[in-house]
């Protein structure tokens, strides 16, 4: 019993360290969004710079945060039936604290913070706004919107969740060049969206980049069981030679999570400071505690292989 209550604790104290995270992140968002961007003229893309339109439009502040809201709440209503109540459920919770959060924070900022550079206000905007989507995305959590657009679109189509994201994403800071007629605001909006996406991608990859260590020592064996006790990490033994000694030698293999090279830095250097280390950075890991393999299956090469796999045991059996 003890057992499973500790299990609960855990897992509740995991979800409610998320939403504290997703809320002030969201928090973050606004306030790159309200005191760089919208000062600036500049139109976003997703919903929040659907929002900014009817707010240029209208004048009124509130109308960023409720048209945010009117539109999430529409989508969310087509996505229970389509994409899933779990959806739903995971995604109103930040899309009602984010139509909070730009309601409230514009007022705060007439001006930009950084007055007359308005390059420099586009950049720290999308920065401090990567950085906020980032964080919520690593937390499970979304913020609507095309978000939600993308995973209907996912769900019906063979279109990928993020060229729908910046098909969108183009139809609606082009528009903005019909509210300004400047060509500049269209360009400083598209400057936001790639700065964010790649700050978002950089937050998102950060934990998933591996690093591959090759190690040579005579401590081996000891270095292996501790990197498996310590690291919790598997350990490949390989046998070599080295070519100045003759001598047989063991060269071990680890392959780990960036995050995670310190901790075996660590392992070698309290056990043989003077171990052969190198290590290397790694494009991509995948299977048994690293990422799953998301490649779509060739239908076509999976039969050819097949095919191929009997006639290798057809022809065994022959000449048996």
């Amino acid at each position: 019993m003890s057992k499973y209550l500790h299990l609960d604790g855990k897992r509740l104290w995991l979800s409610a360290k998320d939403y504290v995270i997703i809320t002030l992140s969201i928090c973050l968002y606004g306030f790159g969004f309200s005191a760089f961007i919208l000062p600036e003229r500049v139109v976003i893309g997703g919903v929040t710079g659907l929002g900014t339109i009817v707010y240029f439009l209208t004048g009124k502040s509130w109308a960023i945060g409720a048209t945010q809201y009117a539109i999430n709440l529409a989508l969310l209503a087509v996505a229970w039936f389509i994409v899933g109540k779990q959806f739903v459920l995971k995604t109103i919770y930040g899309a009602t604290i984010l139509s909070f959060v730009v309601t409230i924070f514009p007022p705060l900022f007439p001006e930009p913070l950084i007055p007359d550079q308005s390059f420099m206000n586009v950049c720290i905007g999308a920065i401090i706004s990567g950085i906020a989507l980032g964080l919520i995305f690593t937390h499970n959590g979304s913020t609507g919107g095309t978000d939600i657009v993308a995973a209907i679109v996912s769900k019906k189509t063979n279109v990928s969740i993020g060229r729908t994201m910046l098909y969108v994403d183009f139809c609606i800071i082009s528009s903005s060049f019909f509210i300004f007629h400047e060509v500049a605001t269209v360009v400083y909006g598209f400057m936001f969206l790639f700065i964010a996406a790649y700050v978002v991608d950089l937050i998102i990859n950060t934990n998933r980049q591996a690093v591959q260590f090759i190690i040579i020592s005579q401590k081996w064996e000891r270095i292996a069981t501790a990197v498996n006790h310590h690291a919790r990490r598997g350990v490949t033994v390989m046998d070599g030679m080295g070519w100045y000694t003759r001598q047989p030698i063991k060269i071990l293999l680890i392959v780990c999570r960036k995050i995670e090279a310190v901790t075996i830095f660590r392992i070698i250097k309290s056990i043989d400071p003077g171990a052969f280390i190198t290590q290397a950075n790694v494009n991509g890991a995948y299977g048994q505690g690293f990422d799953e393999l998301k490649f779509k299956q060739d239908q076509r090469l999976r039969e050819q292989l097949e095919r191929e796999a009997h006639e290798a045991i057809a022809s065994g059996l022959g000449h048996s």
